[in-house]
């Protein structure tokens, strides 16, 4: 079994979450080849990155068409890339990026996609993988007996990440036409110390504020919690439409879905468009004076309490913690 992996880059960095669906690519047994597009001269110093997690062959797609986003040219270029490696699986971590072009990558394949799977097994030549349906209230098991490639995207840290397998694969450059763009992305502004955020998607740890903050300067406080414990901050959908935070922090099914290690929720009462947002994450600490809310039905630790008194006595404990 062949299996070509996209690996999305920013900032001359492959990101985490493509490398995670690599390592795992590692250990089920198949060809994996890794894949990159860009502009000329722009790729050549991810081989190394993408070495570290042991891919059998490495492609750069370049091409000054692929400078910028589009997917118009992402979407041709990925399809030709897959029929010219006679790619089997064809996978990609859930993303901005990739929810918009990859369903165009199925149609010019003609194969149907599962996205934002939450598992994902590879035995051989059978590949199973679970998604959830309707907001997250119930699971679907995926049949790919019939694709012709399989085609399917990982929500980030889904699958966890694996243990590096050195490699040292030569990265080989594809004939590249992204052919006709009719529209593309170019970022011309971007946010003072965003290059050193880690993006909620691909976050371990995540620190959350609803509406009960009351201001946009009260999110100081879970800033510093997130501070203490290397987490990022987010936000429901009720605190960005107050213009607590800007719609980037915002998690749920208006935002963005994420599967940390933690999360905590703080003033969140759990609406289900929340929910559908972070109900995945491995550990949930809700913080609520509510003792009804309904983010206790899913929180594996509550404290029924107002958050400005918690808050700062939970990062208070993390501090203690972290100095021993």
């Amino acid at each position: 079994m062949k299996t070509v992996i996209y690996c999305e880059h920013h900032n001359g960095k492959i990101k985490k979450s493509s490398l995670e669906l690599l390592s795992n690519a590692a250990t089920w047994g198949t060809e994996v080849h890794a894949l990159a597009l860009g502009a000329p001269g722009t790729l050549d110093g991810l081989a190394a990155e993408l070495n570290e997690y042991g891919p059998h062959a490495i492609h750069f797609a370049e091409h000054a068409g692929l400078a910028h986003y589009s997917s118009d040219g992402f979407a041709k270029v990925v399809a030709d890339a897959a029929k010219s490696l006679g790619a089997e699986i064809l996978l990609a971590s859930v993303s901005t990026q990739t929810k918009d072009f990859l369903p165009r990558v199925a149609v010019k394949l003609d194969t149907g996609m599962a996205s934002d799977c939450t598992a994902l097994t590879v035995a051989g030549s059978n590949v199973q993988a679970t998604r959830p349906m309707y907001s997250g209230k119930c699971f679907a098991s995926v049949d790919f007996s019939k694709a012709k490639p399989v085609m399917a995207t990982i929500r980030p840290n889904a699958l966890g990440m694996k243990a590096k397998k050195a490699g040292s694969a030569t990265a080989t450059k594809l004939a590249t036409d992204p052919g006709t763009i009719r529209a593309g992305v170019k970022e011309v502004v971007a946010k003072a110390g965003a290059q050193n955020k880690v993006d909620l998607t691909e976050a371990e740890r995540i620190v959350s504020g609803g509406r009960s903050l009351k201001s946009s300067e009260n999110f100081k406080i879970l800033e510093d919690l997130a501070t203490t414990i290397s987490a990022t901050v987010g936000a429901s959908r009720a605190a960005v439409d107050a213009g607590f935070r800007p719609h980037s922090d915002q998690v749920g099914q208006t935002g963005k879905v994420v599967s940390p290690s933690l999360y905590m929720a703080f003033g969140i009462s759990g609406a289900i468009q929340h929910l559908a947002g972070m109900r995945s994450s491995k550990l949930i600490v809700a913080v609520n004076t509510d003792q009804n809310a309904p983010i206790f039905q899913k929180a594996d630790y509550g404290v029924v309490a107002d958050l400005f008194e918690a808050a700062p006595k939970i990062n208070e404990e993390f501090k203690k913690l972290l100095q021993h």
